[in-house]
Order: structure tokens, then C-alpha cells, then sequence
């Protein structure tokens, strides 16, 4: 997908990015609780990991819309040196990569659906990488940091028993399913409905 040009402007693509071979931390997030204790990827292999996330993006359709790029690129935007993202390894299961995502602001809109994206582009292309399973959550500095990570969790149960989100609005109490989870039912009703 090509680049949409951005409405925040920003001088030359040189001067607005750090080539994707290179790792740059002043112009990356530092990790947060999410990674605290793990092995924190840096230098080579999160470069190596990093290019792997933009081709699975590019695969998923991870796009950020503010921006008009696949989500990757934000790690090498150096007009947003605190935000993208930052990896480790499980300290006890290095099979397992931790992947936690910083927004550029506390109240960005799209920290959700880029989490939930890069979650499904990671697991849902599997074969495309060396980890058994990728966790993904936001830091907790967004404001529905809490929320969205308990739906990142519920994810990851879920496919820790082999069962899809989708499978499990029959058994989800009506209270506490999400808006993404009641708009699909919703549809589901309406497309089983006769005209």
C-alpha cells in the first residue's frame, strides 16, 4: 500500500525518517511495564524483528490513517520519537515475543484497532515468523490502556484453547461483550434475517 500523504506535513522523507535497517533509540519509545523483567530487544535483533512487523503489516492492512502509513513506520518517524514499538522475549518462554505499542498520545483514537490489527497480523501469519505466539498490549500511558489490554488478554486465552473471538458471543454474558463483539452479532442477525 502506498503512502498517503500526511495533513501534518514534515519536510522530506529523509528528513523525516530513520532508514528501517537502523536502530535509533532516542527516536523509540522506552519500554514500558508490559516488557519490565523480559528481554528487551535492541540493536540487530529489533531491527530484524521490526522488519518482519512491517511485512506482516503490510499483509494485514496495519495502517495508522493520521499518518497515511503502514504502522512500522512510526517506530522510524522522528517527528514521534516516543511512540511505536518496542519488543522483548518472554523471560521464560523465549518462544513468546512481548510487543508493546506506545500511541503518539494519550487519547489516540486508533490505539485499539492498531493493537487488536498487530495482534492478529502476528498471530494470524505465524508462519511468517521464528515465535510461537506474539502478545501485543498498549502502555499505560493511554487512557484506556486498562480496557483495551483486557480484551488484548481475553484474546490471548482465546487462542490459547484454539477458540477465534468470534466463536464466543454464544457464551459471552450480553453485559460485558465489546462493541466490536456486539456490532458483529448484530450483522450476523441482520444478514440471517429474510427480506
Amino acid at each position: 500500500m502506498p503512502d498517503i500523504p500526511s495533513l501534518f506535513g514534515g519536510g522530506s522523507r529523509a528528513d523525516r525518517f530513520d532508514d528501517i535497517d537502523q536502530f535509533v533509540p532516542e527516536h523509540l519509545p522506552d519500554p514500558d511495564a508490559f516488557l519490565d523483567g523480559h528481554r528487551v530487544l535492541d540493536g540487530d535483533d529489533h531491527v530484524a524483528v521490526h522488519r518482519v512487523a512491517r511485512d506482516l503489516f503490510e499483509a494485514r492492512g496495519v495502517y495508522d490513517v493520521t499518518f497515511g502509513y503502514n504502522l512500522a513506520r512510526l517506530n522510524l518517524d522522528r517527528r514521534h520519537p516516543d511512540a511505536g514499538f518496542r519488543y522483548a522475549e518472554d523471560r521464560d518462554d523465549p518462544s513468546v515475543l512481548l510487543a508493546e505499542f506506545t500511541p503518539t498520545t494519550p487519547f489516540c483514537p486508533q490505539s485499539k484497532t492498531l493493537t487488536v490489527g498487530a495482534f492478529r497480523a502476528w498471530n494470524g501469519l505465524a508462519d511468517r515468523h521464528d515465535y510461537d505466539r506474539v502478545r501485543v498490549r498498549v502502555a499505560p500511558m493511554h487512557q484506556q490502556a486498562d480496557a483495551i489490554n483486557a480484551e488484548l488478554d481475553a484474546m490471548d486465552t482465546d487462542s490459547d484453547t484454539g477458540t477465534p473471538a468470534g466463536e464466543r458471543e454464544s457464551e459471552a454474558d450480553p453485559e460485558t461483550e465489546s462493541l466490536s463483539e456486539s456490532f458483529e452479532a448484530a450483522l450476523k442477525r441482520l444478514s440471517s434475517e429474510p427480506e
